[in-house]
């Protein structure tokens, strides 16, 4: 198992995939809200059967979905700024 990782790649890393990520995410935290409100009337049922770490883990996506919007949105502002501003020498440092 050591010599798994060891050595260089075989051949180049892939681009980064882009598209509307902003979109897909705003998306799956909606859905993550929207299930954890279709199954809160029936809490009491998941909570006897000792499945209410559903409704939990829905709460806890929608939650982290809207950490990864802010992300997200800041890398897509960051982006546009570097495809807008010329690329700028770094200042020689002060002596």
């Amino acid at each position: 198992m050591a010599g798994l990782f060891s050595g260089s790649p075989k051949h180049e890393a892939p681009e980064p995939l882009e598209g509307p990520v902003v979109a897909t995410v705003v998306g799956g935290t909606v859905l993550w809200f929207v299930l954890f409100l279709v199954q809160l009337p029936f809490y009491g049922w998941f909570d006897d059967h000792g499945h209410a770490w559903w409704v939990w883990t829905c709460l806890a996506g929608g939650g982290l979905g809207l950490i990864g919007i802010w992300y997200v949105r800041r890398r897509e502002a960051a982006l546009q700024r570097a495809r807008v501003l010329p690329p700028q020498d770094p200042a020689p440092p002060l002596v």
